[in-house]
C-alpha cells in the first residue's frame, strides 16, 4: 500500500508542476526569491475551521514555533508538549516507546491529533489514539495547542483539547547532524526549490536511539529506536488569489519493547503511517475559501518472537470552509466536512482481540463574529455532526471578549464529543468481550475564563481558569463483557487554573508557567497520572564573551508533582508517585552559518519511571552540528 501511495504522489507532483511551468508569472518586482529571508514570498495561511475575522479572539491556542522548538533541542513531540501547563505525558519507556497524553486532566481518548488541521486518530487502535511516541519533531515546522473542548472546529475527541502539527511553511534550506558516545544519532535535512510562482519542499529525518531497557534494570538489554520521516510540500499559484497545494508524510518507526517487567529480547513494533493533502485555496481581502481532500493511512505490526499483531485503518475525507467578512463589524463562516473511517487488527496469543469495521460522518458548521460597543467581541460556533452508527450530535461554542486598555477579558462556554471507536463499536475477544452498536457519543461542558495583561512589549501575564464535566462517558461493564454510556447521572469532573508569565529584556528571553489541576473519578477519587501541580520555564539568553564570542544559552524546567499511577505487577493496587524534576540545556555557537551545539538532557540525573515500571532516560550528553544555506 505505501508504494501505491508514492506512485501516486509522484505522479500527481509530475502533473502539479507542468501546470505549474505553463502559467503566468504572478509575483512582483518586488518580490525576492531568496529562502533565507524570514518572510518568504509564498506565504502559509493556517485558518482555522469554522472561524471568520470578527471570531479568532475566540479561539484560544498555544503556538511552538520551529524556533522554539530548536531552541529545546526537542527530538520528538514529547519533548515540546512536556512544556505546555495544559498537558501531560506519560511514555512507557524511553524514546520510540507508547505515550499516553492527558490533556487538561482528561483521558488520551479525548485529545484530538491533526496534521494541517486534518484529523489523524488512529481507528485501528482500541481507544482511536493517534501515539505521540513514535512521532519525531525533524520535519514538523510548528505545533499549535488548542486547550479545552473544540468540537465546534475540529469535531469529534477534542473534548480536552485538540493538537496540531505544522508541515508546512520552511523555506530555509539546513542539515543537521547530532550523536553521542554511544553512536545514537539524529540526522536532519531541509531543501526548498523555487520556480516562478511555485515552490516543493522536501524534508527528511532519521533517528536511531539506544539507551536503556523498557521494563528491566540497568543490567538488562537495551531497547532502541530507529524512525525515518519525509515531508514533502509542493504548491503553486494558479492565479494570484488562487492556490494549489499538496502535503505528503510518510514515517516508520521500529522499536523494540518489553512484553513483562522483565528482561527480553524478540519485541518488536514496525509502525508505519502516511498522511497525503491536496487542497484549493481562494483568498482576498474579504472572502477565504479552502478545499481540501485527504488520506490517512496506519499499518502497525507487533512481532513477539513470532508471534504476529497486525493493525491497520484508512481514513479518506473532503473538506470545505468558507468566511466572509460583512463589515466592520460582522463576519461569518460556514463548511461542511465528509469522513470514512475503516479499521482493522487482529491480536493473536494467550488472549486474543479483533475487530474490523467503517464508519462514516457528516458535518456541517457555521460561525458569526458581532464587533459590538468598542473592544467587545461575541462570536458564536456551531457544528452538526451526521455518524453512521450513533446518528446526530450537535455542538457549539459562545465567546465573549474584552479589552480594556492592557487588559483582556475572555469568556467561554463549549461542548464537545468523543465518538465511539470501531474496537467498542464492533470488537471481539476471546474472554467473550463483544462490541455494542447502541453506543451513544460521550459528551462533554466546558466554561472557561481567561485574562491577559500586558504591562508592555517586554512583560505579558495570561491566565485561564475552567472547569469540564464529562457525562454519557463510555466505560467496560465485567458483567456484560460490553462497553456501555454510564447510565448514573455522575459526572467525571475536571477543573483547574494555569498561568504563564513572559518577559523580554535585552538578550534574554524568560517564559515561566505553571498548572493546578483537579482530576476526579465518578467516586471523587483522583484519576491517576494527572497531578495536581506542574510548573516549569523556559530560559533563552544570548551570552556575550570575549573570549569564546557569542553564545546562546537555552534552558528548560518541568517540575512533575506528586500523583496517583497503578504498580504495574501484582496486587496492582493504586500508591502515589513522587515528584520529578527535569532540567534540559542546550548551548549553541555560531560560527560562519554553522551552528556547533551541546545538548544536555535530563542534566541531574532524575531517576524514575512515568508510568510505574516503565524506565525514563537518565542523564545523556550529545553534541551536533547544523549548517543552513
Amino acid at each position: 500500500m505505501s508504494l501505491v501511495l508514492n506512485f501516486f504522489f509522484i505522479f500527481l507532483l509530475l502533473i502539479f508542476t507542468n501546470i505549474s511551468s505553463a502559467t503566468n508569472n504572478v509575483i512582483t518586482d518586488k518580490c525576492n526569491w531568496d529562502n533565507k529571508l524570514i518572510t518568504p514570498c509564498i506565504e502559509i495561511i493556517k485558518k482555522i475551521p469554522n472561524s471568520s475575522e470578527f471570531t479568532k479572539n475566540g479561539i484560544k491556542k498555544i503556538i511552538i514555533s520551529k524556533k522554539q522548538i530548536d531552541e529545546v533541542g526537542a527530538v520528538d513531540l514529547i519533548d515540546v508538549l512536556k512544556l505546555v501547563p495544559d498537558i501531560n505525558i506519560t511514555q512507557s519507556g524511553p524514546k520510540g516507546q507508547q505515550a499516553s497524553n492527558f490533556m487538561r486532566g482528561t483521558g488520551s481518548n479525548h485529545t484530538l491529533v491533526m496534521i494541517n488541521g486534518v484529523a489523524i486518530n488512529d481507528q485501528s487502535a482500541l481507544q482511536g489514539l493517534h501515539d505521540f511516541g513514535v512521532d519525531f519533531i525533524q520535519t514538523v515546522q510548528q505545533i499549535e495547542v488548542y486547550p479545552g473542548s473544540n468540537a465546534a472546529h475540529f469535531g469529534a475527541n477534542a473534548i480536552g483539547g485538540a493538537i496540531n502539527i505544522i508541515l508546512t511553511g520552511d523555506y530555509k534550506d539546513n542539515i543537521s547532524f547530532l550523536s553521542d558516545k554511544n553512536n545514537n544519532y539524529e540526522f536532519t535535512a531541509n531543501k526548498t526549490f523555487v520556480n516562478d510562482n511555485s515552490s516543493l519542499n522536501i524534508k527528511f529525518g532519521n533517528i536511531k536511539n539506544e539507551t536503556i531497557s523498557v521494563q528491566g534494570d540497568k543490567n538488562d538489554e537495551k531497547d532502541g529506536v530507529e524512525n525515518y520521516t519525509t515531508n514533502i510540500n509542493y504548491e503553486t499559484f494558479i492565479k494570484p488569489n488562487l492556490r494549489l497545494f499538496n502535503t505528503t508524510y510518510l514515517r516508520q518507526t521500529v522499536a523494540e519493547y518489553d512484553n513483562s517487567a522483565t528482561n527480553q529480547t524478540g519485541y518488536e513494533g514496525n509502525n508505519n503511517m502516511g498522511s497525503i493533502q491536496f487542497g484549493l485555496e481562494n483568498l482576498n481581502e474579504k472572502k477565504k475559501e479552502k478545499y481540501i481532500f485527504y488520506y490517512t493511512l496506519y499499518d502497525r505490526e507487533y512481532d513477539e518472537r513470532s508471534i504476529i499483531d497486525i493493525y491497520e485503518s484508512e481514513a479518506i475525507g473532503l473538506k470545505y470552509d468558507f468566511s466572509k467578512t460583512l463589515n466592520k463589524k460582522i463576519s461569518l463562516g460556514a463548511g461542511s466536512e465528509y469522513k470514512y473511517d475503516w479499521g482493522y487488527f487482529n491480536n493473536n496469543g494467550s488472549y486474543s482481540s479483533s475487530t474490523k469495521g467503517n464508519i462514516d460522518n457528516i458535518a456541517i458548521y457555521s460561525n458569526f463574529g458581532f464587533n459590538f460597543l468598542e473592544n467587545t467581541n461575541l462570536s458564536l460556533f456551531i457544528r452538526s455532526d451526521t455518524h453512521k452508527q450513533i446518528g446526530n450530535n450537535y455542538t457549539y461554542k459562545l465567546y465573549l471578549g474584552r479589552k480594556i486598555g492592557k487588559f483582556k477579558l475572555g469568556l467561554s462556554r463549549m461542548t464537545g464529543l468523543r465518538t465511539p471507536t470501531l474496537y467498542e463499536l464492533f470488537g471481539s475477544s476471546s474472554s467473550g468481550y463483544s462490541g455494542n452498536k447502541g453506543l451513544k457519543a460521550e459528551k462533554s461542558l466546558t466554561n472557561e475564563i481567561y485574562f491577559d495583561y500586558f504591562f508592555n512589549k517586554n512583560l505579558s501575564l495570561s491566565t485561564t481558569l475552567f472547569r469540564s464535566n464529562i457525562y454519557d462517558n463510555i466505560e467496560y461493564l465485567n458483567s456484560s463483557k460490553k462497553y456501555v454510556n454510564d447510565d448514573d447521572d455522575v459526572n467525571l469532573n475536571q477543573s483547574g487554573i494555569n498561568g504563564n508569565i513572559s518577559l523580554k529584556h535585552k538578550n534574554t528571553n524568560f517564559n515561566f508557567f505553571a498548572s493546578f489541576l483537579s482530576s476526579k473519578k465518578e467516586n471523587s477519587s483522583d484519576q491517576t497520572r494527572r497531578p495536581e501541580k506542574t510548573y516549569g520555564l523556559n530560559l533563552s539568553k544570548l551570552i556575550k564573551n570575549k573570549h569564546f564570542g557569542n553564545l546562546n544559552l537555552n534552558a528548560s524546567y518541568k517540575h512533575y508533582g506528586k500523583h496517583f499511577d497503578v504498580q504495574n505487577v501484582s496486587p496492582w493496587s493504586t500508591v502515589q508517585v513522587d515528584s520529578t524534576d527535569l532540567v534540559d540545556l542546550r548551548i549553541v555557537k555560531d560560527i560562519n552559518n554553522i551552528d556547533f551545539f551541546i545538548k544536555m538532557s535530563n542534566l541531574f540525573d532524575e531517576s524514575y519511571q512515568r508510568p510505574l515500571g516503565y524506565n525514563q532516560n537518565g542523564r545523556s550528553f550529545n553534541v551536533g552540528i547544523k549548517k543552513s544555506y
